[in-house]
């Protein structure tokens, strides 16, 4: 930046710089959902073709941002998570936000044709987004622990509620109404006695969510001379599992190192287990 008498104003602008050796995770929301889901037909309780294009604006962040090493989805909210070792635009909060918002955002409305074929973007979409700073990588997992409780529990709900609205012809008001008060169990209950429904065979992206790692596979590569070999190429994983439970975690010890994962260490793991 050029030099002039005038420069002396960036000195009003504040120091954003995230603590050190500590989680940074950045949550994206979308803004104003409900009404952009209805114009839009979105399914209920769930869009599996929404959820997909989630999917695929989370990865192309992933594919932006280097440093990423989880980010965990569910509804129109995602979460993304640096290790404590990041050190992407100088950790500047105002840079990690904004970046991850317009990314996610510009990616949702690019490939909203792939998954929502001749339905045309009626609206444009927007997200806004946080980054909070955790000291440990115990609060760290506890943070996701509650993002995917939350999935769960909203899902429990939602599939009870728009089951009364749309197979047990209730009004909203009145599937609102049956629900106050009730449990888990009472939520299961309802679902299997009055529509057969079991709720462990609902799908795992709706009751867990979406995981997002990264890894490579080993792909078959030719060189100038004809000699076939095979070479570790970097993906994104998409994942619908537990990350409450520790199994994921040991699965997966490149995360909370902060360390990627390569094929043959992957392959490793696989050969022991």
């Amino acid at each position: 930046m050029a030099k002039s008498k005038y420069e002396y104003v960036r000195n009003f602008e504040s120091d954003d710089r995230l603590l050190p050796s500590a989680w940074l995770v950045v949550r994206i929301d979308g803004q104003g959902f409900t009404k952009f889901t209805e114009r839009h037909g979105f399914a209920k309780p769930n869009d599996i073709r929404a959820l997909h294009l989630m999917n695929r604006a989370a990865a192309t962040v992933l594919g932006c941002m280097n440093e990423i090493v989880l980010a965990y989805g569910q509804s129109d909210e995602y979460s993304f998570v640096f290790p404590k070792n990041a050190r992407s635009y100088d950790r500047r909060a105002s840079k990690l936000t904004t970046l991850v918002a317009s990314r996610f955002t510009s990616a949702y409305v690019y490939y909203w044709h792939e998954f929502f074929g001749t339905t045309p973007l009626q609206a444009p979409p927007a997200f806004d987004a946080r980054v909070v700073v955790y000291p440990t990588d115990r609060i760290m997992r506890d943070y996701l622990c509650w993002r995917q409780v939350d999935c769960h529990i909203n899902n429990m709900y939602n599939t009870c509620f728009w089951t009364l609205v749309t197979q047990g012809e209730m009004s909203p008001k009145d599937a609102e109404k049956r629900l106050c008060g009730t449990l888990s169990g009472d939520k299961n209950e309802l679902l299997f006695s009055q529509f057969g429904i079991n709720y462990n065979d609902v799908p795992e992206i709706f009751k867990k969510g979406s995981v997002l790692i990264r890894g490579t596979e080993l792909v078959d590569v030719t060189d100038r001379h004809g000699v076939a070999s095979k070479r570790p190429k970097g993906v994104v994983l998409t994942l619908h599992c537990d990350i409450i439970k520790e199994k994921f975690w040991t699965e997966h010890p490149e995360i909370l190192s902060g360390t990627p994962v390569t094929a043959q260490r992957r392959q490793e793991r696989q050969e022991q287990t």
